[in-house]
């Protein structure tokens, strides 16, 4: 009789990574045996791919059908030294592209593939073969850190703070001071003209202007450490997302001089609601009349509304996975969670990875003057 104890239930789905398109009407599943695509609105599965072996990072080509893999996971598919460009309506391998070292992480478009090694970011050409375009060196970059837009390719700095913006089409490289300590995440909105970057302390978002690396805003996420999960611009750039491990979703506004913000909400009615939950709102400033005090303590703006969102707490991940949520060490590293996509400008949603994956909706609404936000929904999206 075998008395040994379990060491480990085993689960035959488990979420390795999990990313967003760039309009966030689908976000990709890099699973321990394959991947799946999901409709971000009703969390219905599109397309599932099956290799019955690990993919720790699976990034999508905007709505196309092209999307790059690394391996991960216990049984990996490919080399984590290696990005696969992945043509899924052929079903099979259109590129490769060889590194020397682990692969952190990818970002694709219609014209260029942006590999991310701890040190550095390369850049090829989308091309058969893929030609290397430029190679541009950075300070440790263990979370993959890197932002592609048609416009700019932006990542760490060779100083741990900074940040490098690339103008892809004049090769400019601009630095911006952004941060005294490690940055902890990066995010440009849907057009490219803002910059979202928050530091490896995170209490602090700061936003800039991706032509003149002008800095627009500062914005407290709050007054303790934390480590930032995702930060993400809404469709209109006139809202930040940012999640975090304190458990809470909170939006901000942010400047924009060529925007102007929708006057009311109108999203869609909460009847049959499955998630529950209360909104809690904030103001802009929550110190009142202090903050009128230049450069005083109290004068930093707060998000305007938050609510708490699911951060579970499971083990750490097998060795070889991507999901490098709170620690940056290969093989002591969490599911990663709270990442954030919009599906439109008063509807967002936050996605964890995991054995316990999660899919939560959660909508904006004016009341009595205020926004607020409510979770609308949720939803286990591997059906375990």
């Amino acid at each position: 009789m075998n008395t040994r104890p379990l060491i480990e239930t085993p689960n035959e789905h488990a979420a390795l990574s999990v990313t967003f398109n760039s309009d966030a009407s689908r976000f990709v599943v890099g699973l321990d045996s394959g991947f799946c695509i999901f409709l971000s609105n009703s969390c219905q599965i599109q397309t599932s791919r099956v290799f019955n072996a690990g993919l720790g990072l699976v990034q999508m080509m905007g709505n196309a059908n092209y999307l790059a893999l690394v391996g991960g996971g216990r049984s990996p598919k490919f080399p984590q030294n290696k990005v696969i460009i992945w043509d899924d309506s052929k079903g099979k391998i259109a590129l490769e592209i060889a590194t020397l070292t682990a692969v952190r992480g990818v970002q694709i478009s219609k014209t260029r593939i942006a590999v991310v090694l701890q040190n550095s970011v390369r850049v090829y050409a989308f091309q058969k073969p893929p030609t290397p375009l430029a190679k541009y060196e950075t300070a440790d970059n263990h979370l993959g850190l890197c932002c592609l837009s048609d416009k700019y390719l932006v990542f760490p700095g060779r100083t741990p703070g900074q940040v490098q913006v690339v103008q892809l089409e004049t090769d400019s490289v601009s630095i911006i001071p952004a941060h005294s300590s490690s940055l902890r995440a990066l995010q440009l909105s849907l057009d490219g003209d803002l910059l979202a970057t928050a530091s490896e302390k995170g209490t602090i978002v700061r936003i800039f202007a991706t032509s003149s690396c002008a800095k627009l805003a500062e914005r407290r996420r709050g007054s303790e450490s934390a480590s930032i999960y995702s930060l993400r611009f809404s469709p209109s750039g006139d809202m930040l997302a940012c999640t975090s491990d304190k458990g809470n979703l909170h939006i901000f506004d942010v400047p924009n001089p060529r925007r102007t913000r929708l006057a009311s909400l109108h999203p869609p009615g909460l009847s049959g609601s499955s998630g529950g939950g209360s909104a809690i709102t904030e103001g802009k400033n929550k110190w009142g009349i202090l903050s009128n005090i230049p450069f005083g303590p109290f004068s930093d703006v707060y998000s305007f509304a938050s609510t708490p969102f699911e951060t579970g707490e499971e083990p750490l991940l097998p060795g070889n996975s991507r999901a490098l949520a709170d620690c940056p060490v290969l093989g002591t590293s969490r599911p990663i969670k709270g990442v954030i996509g919009w599906i439109d400008e008063a509807s967002l949603l936050v996605v964890g990875a995991g054995q316990d994956a999660r899919w939560e909706k959660f909508v904006l609404r004016e009341e009595d003057g205020r926004t607020v936000i409510f979770r609308e929904g949720w939803k286990r999206y591997l059906g375990n």
